[in-house]
């Protein structure tokens, strides 16, 4: 159904003056894009009136109709419509897609702690340190503080002392009695090293390291040099500091060409720690994107104590739906570190525009000499095709699109292999490429400009016979990987080598598609592996049904991490016998 104006004004004249949300449709009456309003005849009116930038015009081009829910206040609107982008994941509310769930150290407060990242602070029985944007930086530290303190590392206690209790890693707790005293010492001690006061364990190593070089064991005081160094490097990073000692967050924003870039500063215990920076094509108005970018965001992470806002953010509204209190300073050192955050998101947007122009240009460029070197016109769209599989067993496929030299992920398709037994590459090429181009055929869908299979003569062999054999005039080549399992090669139509400067931007791109390709077939290879072996373990036990299996599938994802589970983890999802039942297994498999 195309765009029917007339239907639409009709339609905006029955809009009434009252806070709600509003889902607009494309032809297929999928919703493509959910917002709020105070006032839903002019917020979606003024869609379809005046002048908008790139991005708002495309999203218009493709509405067809449009729904929208009355809700009694502007802040029932927000939660509705974080809850139906939630639902719908529209295309355009892209924002949404991330859902960032920031890792924290946890401190659990059982009888013998030990500490965890987690991707979610909202145990209220566990102490948690965080948020920490940087997840190396999170493991990093988290190394570091077992090394330190001597806590369990055990899901469960053991019946004998392990390799931690051996390098004085672990008290010990499955031999020794370890008091309540001596436990509540390390979480102070791992408290006040998280909020930088690191003075006396650097002491400790410095004293250590001295007597570990009189006894000369350089090793060792070489490994208490480095763990100096590290602590120094990680409580270094503290630059700005208050003395008040609040956790506090800072939000900048700053729109540009149509983009929104926020950036967010955490602060925690008076001490500016880390930042996030996030960037977002803007289709609504401004405020009104910030507003539901901060509420979903602290709707997967940790609230602070006080969020500091810049000017043309609705505080009161945030204020009403968040769980910390919402100011805006408007003069002395809050004031200076909200400027702060919004230079930094005006210059990280800045810095992604300068890079995205260079990428732009390279990858232009690659496209265009790839073209040259096989004798075709610029391949605008590509399509390319790798295999996966053990000795043949749980053989797939997968093809990945790239347009004008960028991935196009929503053309991606991912193929079971059904006609071929045992290993053969070459017969599951056949298939997947007879499968493609025939449905390109009967369903009159896009024909990419180009073909590349990964493999030699013999798959680009296969390629074309099928192409050939369905009179479609598409050109097919190949990459070829070298002994390392890198990209070493574009190979031509016959099967020839293409000579290319390993330094220039077409090298790359290639690499890049090659790596996509492998990257998107063996991943699928693994859910598919997954499934077959965790349905094989899940069948012979009792209790375990096809809706427990979604449950265990949905919570732990591969069998791997449902064999690394305690049965404490397993018994979150299944009643308690069947998870023990089920720990049994897979222990036993």
């Amino acid at each position: 159904m195309a765009q029917d104006l007339a239907y639409i004004k009709h339609k905006l004249s029955l809009l009434p003056l009252q806070p709600g949300c509003y889902l607009m449709k494309n032809a297929e009456g999928t919703v493509i894009y959910v917002g709020k309003a105070k006032k839903l005849k002019n917020r979606v009116s003024s869609y379809f009136n005046g002048v908008h930038n790139y991005k708002t015009t495309k999203l218009v081009s493709e509405i067809v109709d449009f729904d929208y829910i009355v809700t009694q206040s502007e802040k029932e609107a927000l939660l509705l419509e974080i809850n139906l982008i939630k639902d719908y994941s529209p295309r355009y509310n892209i924002m949404f897609m991330d859902n960032s769930y920031y890792p924290y150290i946890q401190l659990t407060r059982e009888r013998h702690p030990r500490l965890r990242i987690v991707r979610d602070a909202k145990d209220k029985k566990c102490r948690h340190f965080g948020p920490f944007p940087d997840a190396t930086a999170a493991r990093e530290t988290f190394k570091l503080l077992n090394r330190l303190y001597p806590l369990r590392k055990c899901n469960h206690i053991p019946k004998k002392p392990c390799l931690y209790a051996s390098l004085n890693q672990c008290l010990a707790p499955c031999v020794n009695e370890v008091s309540e005293e001596t436990y509540q010492q390390i979480t102070r001690e791992i408290t006040r090293f998280i909020k930088g006061d690191v003075k006396e364990v650097i002491d400790d190593l410095h004293h250590k390291m001295a007597e570990a070089s009189e006894a000369l064991n350089f090793e060792q005081a070489k490994e208490y040099r480095d763990m100096i160094r590290y602590i120094e490097h990680v409580t270094s990073k503290q630059h700005v500091q208050f003395a008040d000692q609040v956790d506090r967050d800072i939000l900048g924003f700053y729109v540009d060409k149509g983009y929104l870039s926020i950036q967010i500063f955490f602060m925690r215990q008076g001490k500016l720690l880390s930042r996030d920076f996030n960037l977002m094509p803007l289709y609504d108005e401004e405020a009104d994107e910030v507003i539901r970018f901060v509420v979903d965001f602290y709707r997967a992470n940790t609230y602070p104590k006080e969020l500091l806002v810049p000017a043309g953010v609705d505080v009161e509204l945030l204020e009403s739906v968040l769980e910390c209190k919402v100011v805006h300073p408007e003069k002395g050192n809050k004031a200076d570190l909200v400027k702060m955050a919004i230079e930094n998101a005006k210059e990280m947007l800045e810095k992604k525009f300068a890079l995205q122009e260079t990428d732009r240009r390279n990858t232009i460029e690659a496209v265009e000499q790839l073209g040259r070197l096989l004798h075709r016109p610029t391949p605008h769209v590509i399509e390319l095709f790798d295999n996966s599989n053990i000795q043949g067993s749980y053989a797939v496929a997968g093809m990945v699109v790239f347009v004008d030299g960028k991935p196009s992920r929503s053309d991606y398709r991912k193929y079971k292999i059904k006609t071929v037994e045992g290993p053969d590459d070459y017969g599951s090429m056949r298939e997947i490429i007879y499968r493609r181009y025939l449905r390109v055929m009967t369903d009159g869908l896009r024909k990419p400009d180009l073909i590349i299979v990964d493999g030699g003569k013999g798959q680009i062999k296969a390629a074309r016979e099928i192409i050939e054999m369905l009179h479609i005039n598409i050109y097919v080549c190949g990459l070829a990987k070298d002994d390392r399992h890198q990209t070493a090669v574009l190979l031509d139509m016959d099967g020839e080598v293409v000579e290319i400067d390993r330094r220039t931007p077409l090298f790359y791109l290639l690499t890049r598609m090659q790596d996509e390709v492998h990257r998107y077939a063996i991943t699928f290879h693994r859910q598919v592996r997954s499934k077959s072996l965790l349905d094989s373990i899940l069948d012979d036990v009792e209790g375990v049904g096809p809706k427990r299996k979604k449950l265990l599938l949905k919570r732990f994802g591969s069998v791997k991490r449902m064999k690394e589970a305690s049965e404490e983890e397993l018994s979150e999802v299944l009643p308690q016998t069947v998870a023990h039942h089920l720990y049994q297994k897979l222990k036993e498999s």
